[in-house]
C-alpha cells in the first residue's frame, strides 16, 4: 500500500508540474491564468491531485496560438484539451453563463474574468483558483473557510444554482459523503424542495454518480443522505425511505459495487419482502432506473441469489452443493453482505468453508467429457446430467479415483439417472 501511495504522490507531483509550465506559458505571454476547481481544492485539504484544470483569460483562438496541437472539446464554452509531455490538461477561458433551460447546459456563455467566473461555478470549495507560479489561492466565494467548517455550500443563491445543474444535487451528497462534510442547511433545503427536477436529468448520469458514491468507503452516508433530503424517489424510482442503511454501513471498504446495490436493496425491502423472487423484481427495476451495465445486473442477482442461500437454506444444502456455492466468484461478495444480517452465523459459514477446503473446495473432475464419449454416449443433454452428478459424488468425497467414477459414470448411463 505504502508503495502505490507513493507511486501516486510521484505522479500527482508531475502531473502539477506539467500544468504550472502551461500556466508559466500562458502567463509570459500576458495573459492571466491559474490552476481552478477540484485541483485546487484537493491540493488545499492536503491530497495529490492528478487532474490539473486551469482557467484564463485567454481566448480559444489566442490558446491555440500558443499550443497549436490544442484540441477543442467545447469551444463555445472556451475550453481546450492541451497535452504537455504526456499529460491532458483542460484549459477553460473565464466565462459568465445564462440561463439553463434544459437544466444540463447554458443557453449562452460570455467570456469574462476570474471573478465573475468563480460565481458560476457550483460550490465554494469548488469554486477557488490557485496561481501555481506565485503560490496564492484566489478565492472570492469563501471556499477555504468553508474547507475549514467542513461544509458543502452552493455558490450565492443555492437554490439557482441546483437549478442550473439539477445534477448537482446529487454531486453535493457525493462530495460531503466523501469529504466527511456536512451540507449547508440552505443548501440541503434546496435540495429537499427541488429533489423532483432531478427527474428531468437522464438515468445514465444518475447511475454514474450512485456509482461513484456507492464505490467510496463512505457509501452508507451517501445512501442516507439520500434518503434524508428525498433523492431516493427519484433516483431509484421508488417511495421516500428514511429507515437507516446500516447494511450498506457494515460492508467491507473493497466490497464492488453490484454487492453494495443488494445490501441496500436489503435495508430497503428485505423486512417487507424477504422471499428471492421479490427481491429479485426490486433489483430489476433498480437495474432500469440506475441503468446497470449487463454485468452490473448479473453480478448483483447472482450475488443477491447466493445471499439468500445463506441466510436460508446453507446448512441443508449437502456438501456438494456447499462446496460448489463456495468456490463460486461471488461467493465472497454474498458473504460479506450475509455478515451484515447474522455475524455469528458468518463466522459458522466461515468456519464450514475452511473444514470442506480441508478436502478442496473445486478439485478437478476425475472423469470429462472425452472420458464419457469412449463409454459409448452420445454427445446431450445426459452429458451435463452425469458428469454434474460424478463430480457431485467426488466433491462429497463418495469417490476418490479415475475408475471410480467412470464406474459410477457407466452405472449412471445404464439408467442410474432415472431413479
Amino acid at each position: 500500500m505504502s508503495d502505490a501511495r507513493d507511486s501516486a504522490s510521484i505522479q500527482s507531483a508531475d502531473a502539477r508540474r506539467n500544468a504550472t509550465a502551461i500556466v508559466r506559458k500562458l502567463v509570459n505571454a500576458g495573459y492571466t491564468a491559474y490552476f481552478a476547481g477540484g485541483c485546487v481544492r484537493d491540493h488545499l485539504m492536503g491530497h495529490d491531485p492528478l487532474d490539473y484544470d486551469i482557467a484564463t483569460n485567454a481566448r480559444p483562438k489566442q490558446i491555440l496560438e500558443l499550443f497549436p496541437r490544442a484540441q477543442a472539446v467545447g469551444e463555445s464554452f472556451g475550453v481546450m484539451l492541451v497535452q504537455h509531455r504526456g499529460y491532458c490538461v483542460e484549459i477553460a477561458t473565464f466565462r459568465t453563463e445564462g440561463v439553463y433551460s434544459d437544466g444540463r447546459h447554458p443557453d449562452s456563455v460570455s467570456f469574462s474574468d476570474a471573478e465573475h467566473d468563480a460565481q458560476r461555478r457550483d460550490f465554494t470549495i469548488n469554486g477557488m483558483f490557485e496561481d501555481p507560479l506565485n503560490d496564492e489561492v484566489i478565492d472570492y466565494v469563501g471556499g477555504r473557510a468553508d474547507l475549514e467548517k467542513r461544509v458543502i455550500r452552493g455558490i450565492g443563491d443555492p437554490h439557482a444554482r441546483l437549478r442550473e445543474d439539477r445534477l448537482r444535487m446529487l454531486r453535493a451528497v457525493r462530495f460531503a459523503a466523501r469529504f466527511e462534510f456536512s451540507i449547508d442547511a440552505d443548501t440541503a433545503d434546496a435540495i429537499r424542495t427541488g429533489a423532483e427536477q432531478l427527474q428531468g436529468v437522464s438515468r445514465e448520469r444518475i447511475g454514474q454518480e450512485v456509482r461513484r458514491m456507492l464505490t467510496n468507503t463512505n457509501r452508507a452516508v451517501a445512501a442516507w443522505e439520500m434518503q434524508y433530503l428525498g433523492l431516493d424517489r427519484v433516483v431509484l424510482e421508488e417511495e421516500n425511505m428514511t429507515v437507516a442503511p446500516t447494511r450498506v454501513g457494515r460492508l467491507p471498504d473493497r466490497t464492488p459495487y453490484a454487492a453494495v446495490l443488494v445490501a441496500w436493496l436489503l435495508d430497503r425491502h428485505e423486512l417487507k419482502h424477504p422471499e428471492l423472487e421479490a427481491l429479485r423484481v426490486v433489483l430489476a427495476q433498480w437495474s432500469g432506473s440506475l441503468v446497470f451495465s449487463n454485468a452490473d445486473y448479473a453480478e448483483s442477482t447472482r450475488c443477491l441469489e447466493v445471499y439468500i442461500v445463506l441466510r436460508d437454506s446453507w446448512n441443508t444444502i449437502g456438501v456438494a452443493s456447499q462446496k460448489r456455492l463456495a468456490a463460486s466468484e461471488h461467493f465472497p461478495h454474498a458473504l460479506a453482505v450475509y455478515q451484515t444480517l447474522d455475524r455469528p452465523g458468518f463466522i459458522d459459514v466461515k468456519r464450514r468453508v475452511q473444514e470442506l477446503a480441508e478436502t478442496e473446495l473445486a478439485p478437478t473432475p476425475l472423469i470429462t467429457g472425452e472420458d464419457l464419449i469412449r463409454i459409448g454416449l452420445t454427445p446431450g443433454p445426459e452429458f451435463r446430467r452425469i458428469l454434474d452428478a460424478v463430480y457431485d459424488t467426488q466433491l462429497e468425497g463418495g469417490i476418490n479415483d479415475r475408475d471410480e467414477a467412470l464406474a459410477l459414470a457407466q452405472a449412471l448411463t445404464n439408467g442410474g439417472l432415472e431413479s
